[in-house]
């Protein structure tokens, strides 16, 4: 293996691990559930049996590309989209810990304004505010509350898309993630293909690995023709090292390459609430496997070794960024969640009526892998073994 191969991810500047972040908060107070997939924290009314939850999270790099795209094709709609992107994030990490009605959005924009037009911005608020009434009208009441757009050329070289979500939860209701058991079973729900909520078909990207995704799928004539969307510092061969432009037509998926790579993020939001109100005591854990992939799972349990051992075909968007770009799969495994976000881990008996209830939501699903006993103590570990090979990973 080539050293440019190792760590690819990491040599483009970014982490999918983020080692150094939680090195940073590892002695700040971790809540009142401190396995729940987020910090849950003393509801702000001061009820005795409710709680609170406050979170943030963005669209990441992917406003960059909605900007190089706008520039190739003139399509002013990629930014709604990355409204979508932001409020997903956010919402569905707050599923995967039981909180599933009454929630309010901020927003916050950063933008270089020579270049992030009045024009762009309007896309992305209004995409804001049609995708929160496209998840109340699918179950999940969330209000619109506007937010900042920040002015700021000095800082950001195009366009950052964030958002902050904010609820109350019962705690009696919260999945904490420390429930983890040896005997659970892990059902995933499949990342791509077109759900009975989407108006168009899902390539399954997400909206993590973005960078990795942009620099090793399109090619390097980029990297001249869009200087403000690369980082000045690092080596140019790292830079739009890949086969593709972003008009380039993937026939299988019957859309562009930059279409299939701006994709919307996916929202489970029909499924969980389904899953939650029929089966929340025999649910374990609820993993969003967003930064680190099919490797997110390793951070929740304890003295778990989970094993991943028959996973959904890779969808074609993953394959097409593994061959342009040459990263080794098990970085890929490590980067992307190679074809499905989502992770319910639960009692087997309830794993068929879980998964009725994605596929009649038009969402593939099914027990991609298992939980037993980890060899050593208190420290998780996994095993993903497919056709491509076994790959294994240890929490640090």
């Amino acid at each position: 293996m080539k050293e440019k191969e190792k760590d690819l991810y990491a040599k483009l500047g970014v982490s999918s691990q983020k080692k150094e972040v939680h090195e940073a908060i590892k002695d700040i107070d971790k809540g009142l559930f401190p396995g729940a997939f987020c910090k849950i924290v003393d509801d702000i009314a001061g009820r005795k049996d409710y709680c609170s939850i406050i979170h943030s999270d963005g669209a990441g790099t992917k406003s960059c590309l909605a900007y190089m795209f706008f520039k190739e094709t003139g399509n002013l709609s990629v930014f709604k989209g990355l409204a979508q992107d932001a409020t997903v994030m956010n919402v569905d990490d707050l599923l995967a810990v039981g909180a599933k009605e009454g929630m309010i959005l901020s927003n916050i924009i950063g933008r270089n304004s020579r270049l992030i037009s009045g024009e762009m911005i309007a896309q992305i608020i209004n995409g804001y505010a049609e995708f929160c009434e496209k998840l109340t009208s699918i179950g999940l009441n969330i209000t619109f509350c506007g937010g900042e757009t920040a002015d700021i050329p000095d800082l950001v070289r195009t366009l950052v898309v964030d958002a902050t979500v904010f609820t109350t939860v019962k705690k009696e209701d919260v999945i904490d993630a420390s429930r983890i058991q040896p005997s659970d079973v892990i059902v995933g729900l499949a990342s791509d293909g077109k759900a009975v909520y989407e108006t168009e078909i899902n390539s399954g990207i997400g909206s993590n690995g973005l960078t990795l995704a942009r620099h090793g799928t399109l090619s390097h004539h980029y990297y001249n023709a869009y200087p403000e969307c690369h980082a000045e510092e690092g080596d140019e061969k790292l830079y739009y090292f890949g086969k593709w432009n972003l008009t380039d037509e993937v026939k299988e998926l019957n859309m562009t390459i930059g279409e299939a790579l701006l994709s919307p993020t996916r929202t489970y939001a029909p499924v969980l609430i389904e899953i939650l109100n029929k089966f929340k005591d025999q649910i374990h854990g609820i993993i969003h496997a967003t930064g680190g992939g099919q490797t997110k799972i390793l951070n929740f349990g304890n003295g778990i070794h989970y094993v991943k051992n028959d996973l959904f075909e890779i969808p074609l968007i993953f394959k097409i960024i593994q061959e342009s770009s040459n990263t080794p799969w098990k970085e890929m495994y490590q980067v992307f969640n190679m074809g499905h976000r989502m992770e319910i881990v639960c009692n087997e008996a309830v794993a068929p009526d879980i998964i009725t209830i994605a596929k009649k939501h038009e969402i593939n699903s099914k027990i991609i892998g298992f939980c037993e006993k980890a060899e050593q103590k208190n420290r998780n570990s996994l095993e993903i073994s497919t056709e491509i090979g076994t790959f294994k990973f240890n929490k640090h």
